[in-house]
This record gives C-alpha cells, sequence and structure tokens, in this order.
C-alpha cells in the first residue's frame, strides 16, 4: 500500500488534535508519529516512551568582523528581518531576528561576514507499542518555530505512514506542519468559536490546496452549526468523537482511549483506510 502522510490540525487550541493523532497513531501499522507542536509537544504524555535527543536544531547566523567592515550598510538593507543594524562606526547584531538566509554574506562587497551556528532547539524521539516517536522542543525565549518543525519533517520515513500533530491556530507553525501533507485531519469542536476557528482552517488548507476532512471532538456539547456549515461546502465529516465521561476520564490519566475501546480503534481503522485509499 502507498504510504500517506496526515497532518492533524485545527484552528483552536484544545479541540482534541494531540487526542485525535495519538490514537490515530496507536490504531496502524507501520506509523511514525510526528509532534510538531514544538513550542509545547505533549503527545509525548500519550505513549509509555522513553525520550532520548536525536540532534541539535540550529541556525546560521553572521558574525561580522568589524575590521573588514567599512559599515556599508549593505547588509542591513538587504535583510527583511532587520536582524543586522548598520551605524556609521558599528554594526549591531540581533541574532533571534536573524532567519538563517545567509544573504548577508553574500552582499557584504568586503568579506566582513561570516556564519556560526545557534542552537534553537532539539528533536527528541524513541519506540513506544511500535510507534515511531519524534518531537521537536524549541528553546525557551525562540521566536521562531519553523526551523524545528522543517528539521524534524526530515524524519519522516519513506517507507512508513506518517502523523504530525500539529500546533493550533493558522499561523506559521501549523502552515509548516501541514504543508506538503497527503491528507489534512481538521479537528474541531461543536462550539461557536470552533466553528470561528474551523473556518480559518479550512482557508489554510485550501490555500495549500491539501485535501482534508473534519472531525468533530466532544460531540454533544454545543449546537449543529458545525455540521451546516460542513454540509453547506460539501465538507466530508470523517468522525465525531462523543463527549464521553469514560474517555474524559482517560484522558485525564494519559491514556489513549483506543487501548481501552477496542470499538474506538477499529474506527480509526476504517477512517484511516477510507483516508488512504482516497474515498473520502
Amino acid at each position: 500500500m502507498i504510504k500517506i502522510i496526515i497532518s492533524v490540525a485545527s484552528g483552536k487550541g484544545g479541540t482534541g488534535k494531540t487526542t485525535i493523532a495519538t490514537n490515530l497513531g496507536l490504531s496502524i501499522d507501520n506509523v511514525a508519529l510526528l509532534d510538531c507542536d514544538v513550542e509545547e509537544p505533549d503527545s509525548h504524555l500519550f505513549l509509555d516512551i522513553d525520550l532520548e535527543k536525536v540532534e541539535d536544531v540550529y541556525l546560521s547566523v553572521p558574525v561580522i568582523d568589524e575590521e573588514k567592515c567599512d559599515f556599508c550598510g549593505k547588509c542591513s538593507k538587504f535583510c527583511q528581518y532587520n536582524a543586522i543594524g548598520v551605524l556609521p562606526s558599528k554594526v549591531l547584531l540581533f541574532p533571534q531576528l536573524c532567519h538563517g538566509c545567509g544573504g548577508c554574506t553574500l552582499v557584504c562587497p568586503k568579506g566582513a561576514i561570516t556564519e556560526e551556528k545557534r542552537i534553537i532547539g532539539i528533536i527528541e524521539g524513541g519506540t513506544s507499542s511500535g510507534v515511531e516517536f519524534y518531537h521537536g522542543v524549541l528553546n525557551i525565549g525562540e521566536p521562531m518555530a519553523t526551523p524545528v518543525i522543517k528539521t524534524l519533517k526530515k524524519r519522516i520515513s519513506k517507507g512508513k505512514n506518517a502523523i504530525l500533530d500539529s500546533s493550533p491556530g493558522a499561523s506559521c507553525p501549523a502552515v509548516e506542519t501541514i504543508r506538503d501533507s497527503d491528507f489534512c485531519l481538521l479537528v474541531t469542536e461543536p462550539t461557536p468559536f470552533g466553528l470561528y476557528d474551523l473556518k480559518l482552517a479550512v482557508e489554510v488548507v485550501k490555500h495549500l490546496n491539501i485535501p482534508f476532512g473534519v472531525v468533530i471532538n466532544r460531540d454533544g456539547i454545543g449546537d449543529d452549526r458545525v455540521e451546516k456549515f460542513c454540509m453547506e461546502r460539501n465538507i466530508p465529516i470523517l468522525m465525531k468523537i462523543p463527549q464521553s465521561e469514560d474517555i474524559a476520564r482517560l484522558y485525564s490519566n494519559g491514556k489513549p482511549f483506543v487501548l481501552e475501546m477496542p470499538k474506538w480503534k477499529e474506527k480509526f481503522v476504517q477512517l484511516f483506510d477510507k483516508i488512504q485509499s482516497g474515498n473520502v
């Protein structure tokens, strides 16, 4: 069978992305689960796993040799992120604004700029219940999550199905996670907030031209406006998970509910088969 990459995303936090990603990952074979919410990864909390550091994540940032520099300002004019400021006799560098493009080294006419590696996070990994797992951890105080996500996604193996647990929202980290997926599961809840943020997430996946469907979590707590929205726009609702005290209890104890409820494991297998076959 063709191996596929499924991203799990949502417009708002707390809808159940990690619940869907971990339970789906534990229901299918030959799978890698990647937690791409690198600012606050939590998928590992639901897996019996011993994490080990795999690699550092770094950006190449400029180093200025002021003895060579003639303070022409070309590097500052080139930088779109204002990471370099040039005064008449001083160069100011703001490493946390640097995106590591290397352009400043190319435009410097005096060869006064070299690069050094600045560590911004790490990748950790391990194996649990047959699931190959990785997550990224952005260092505290670092503003850019996307370089860590890009490095993390390099761990996707062509020989395995991949489940990507995204950060919430529709900003750069979520877009980077979803990008190049074969399918995106948008997790929502039947509330006004859930509907509002689902609309934002739908626009993102449409813009990226990625096939998608909706999972309604905590079904029964709100109203039917999410379902009406999906029906009006021909968006498939692929699964509904009810508001359940049993599921909530397992979640609060860090236990994926497919391990205790075999019927739900079957439903996640059916969900995956439907996505893999393209019959969504």
